[in-house]
């Protein structure tokens, strides 16, 4: 506890290693928060998608916070539900002038935006007798000025959507202007073409007729804005926030797992091999210098096209091609030294084995250097991971950072103008590795002692 307090008094002499470490501590609780809230099977099913999923999702949308740095407000979505009893929602049960059942449903919305929605949609869920002819519904939209425009009638199953803004016979009813356009158009717009948003109070009329005494119908209805939630969404309509937040657990995992893990059995390979020399040392030199020669990236490369691009298979390969690496090297001439010390004579003098003197005596006195080096091999590991990702290798069924960017770059989201969907991911992929650099390069002053006065 004394050596643990005596390591953090120092670190406190270093403001870099204050922040690193400040910046560690939050993505690991961000992390651990993001398990507990978004269990991994949820997130699996979410980036996976599938239908009724991201239905209410508009596509390509930007950040909802885009809007704080513009004067031109871009619209949210609206989404108004009939069975969950939504606000600006009202059903009534009644009957036709012809005594069939019938179901009005009305969506009622202001609209405040600068600028038109990027779709219009309306899915309705209807419960009917096998024996009886489907219902039938009929909507009307109707404008803030007191319009009324017929949109469509059509006969409703258990469940159908109807996709207004792809609706060609509405699109000709409003002067041949997509239909979330022209439905929000002000008439008295001096340009047709370029029409001017009619702001105000909005209203969806839907009547549904039922050929049965009994029979029920709700409607989602849905105005897809152009910008949602924090981190906007993607070309498959996929909330962003949940492959960001999913992306720091993995990106920690797989950097303090691959970076742990090799620097632990680099140390004990060199040490054993410093320890028994003779063919012991020269088998795990040889070893280090053939692996030394192999193109590391490539042969992950194969392994991902050619074998599985399972994160843990991944993983696996990067420890097996990392621990004989360039720090056995150094690991070894500084084992070297310690075997000749007096405590090492002391204790084969007192008949301690190998294993002991090795794992003891040896391993014990160069932990302190292990420590820096395992913080600055974490940002390494990460960006590995999300470089592979990147080129199209990453894990096909986890979200992160580094699948977002292959999406984005695979839907040229640059050229689009989605600089969101790069940059996000981006961000924290520097942010990750900049406060593990500025911990571990202070971690190495403090526990290098030529290093400490500089």
């Amino acid at each position: 506890m004394k050596a643990i307090r005596n390591i953090f008094s120092e670190i406190r002499r270093y403001p870099s290693a204050v922040v690193g470490l400040v910046i560690i501590i939050l993505l690991i609780l961000f992390a651990i928060y993001t398990m507990a809230t978004i269990p991994y099977h949820e997130a699996v099913r979410l980036w996976r998608g599938g239908e009724g999923i991201w239905d209410t999702t508009p596509r390509n949308a930007r950040p909802v916070w885009v809007n704080w740095f513009s004067k031109e407000k871009l619209p949210e979505t609206i989404v108004l539900s009939s069975e969950n009893e939504d606000v600006g929602v009202v059903k009534e049960v009644g009957l036709s002038s012809s005594g069939k059942r019938e179901i009005n449903l009305t969506y009622t919305f202001d609209y405040q935006a600068d600028d038109f929605p990027q779709e219009l949609a309306i899915f309705f869920t209807s419960k009917f007798s096998s024996g009886e002819n489907a219902p039938f519904a009929s909507l009307v939209w109707e404008t803030p000025d007191g319009r009324e425009i017929r949109m469509t009638d059509m006969a409703l199953k258990d469940k159908v959507s109807y996709r207004i803004s792809q609706d060609e016979k509405l699109s000709r009813r409003v002067n041949r202007l997509n239909p979330e356009i022209g439905l929000f158009a002000d008439p008295e717009s001096p340009d047709a073409e370029n029409p001017v948003m009619l702001k105000g109070t909005y209203k969806l009329h839907a009547s549904v007729l039922f050929f049965g005494d009994e029979g029920d119908v709700n409607g989602e209805f849905v105005a897809y804005g152009k910008v949602f939630g924090l981190a906007g969404t993607d070309h498959l309509r996929r909330d962003l926030t949940v492959p960001l937040m999913w992306g720091t657990p993995i990106a920690l995992l797989f950097g303090l797992l691959a970076s742990g893990g090799i620097s632990v059995l680099t140390m004990v390979i060199s040490a054993i091999g410093g320890w028994y020399g003779g063919v012991v040392d020269g088998i795990i030199q040889r070893i280090t210098e053939v692996n030394l020669t192999l193109p590391f990236l490539s042969i992950l490369i194969m392994i991902g096209t050619f074998y599985s691009r399972s994160i843990w298979t991944i993983l696996g390969a990067t420890i097996v091609l990392s621990i004989f690496g360039g720090a056995i090297k150094t690991y070894r001439a500084i084992f070297l030294q310690i075997r000749e010390s007096t405590y090492i004579e002391a204790a084969r003098a007192y008949g301690a084995n190998d294993s002991r003197i090795i794992f003891r005596y040896l391993i014990p006195r160069i932990i302190p250097l292990l420590i820096p080096g395992l913080v600055l091999g974490v940002p390494t590991f990460v960006f590995l991971e999300a470089s592979l990702a990147v080129l199209g290798l990453g894990d096909p069924v986890l979200p992160t950072w580094g699948k977002i960017i292959n999406d984005a770059w695979i839907n040229a989201a640059l050229y689009n103008g989605y600089y969101y969907w790069i940059l996000e991911p981006a961000v924290l992929l520097m942010i990750t590795g900049l406060s593990f650099a500025m911990l571990g390069y202070s971690l190495d002053r403090i526990f290098n002692p030529r290093l400490r006065g500089l």
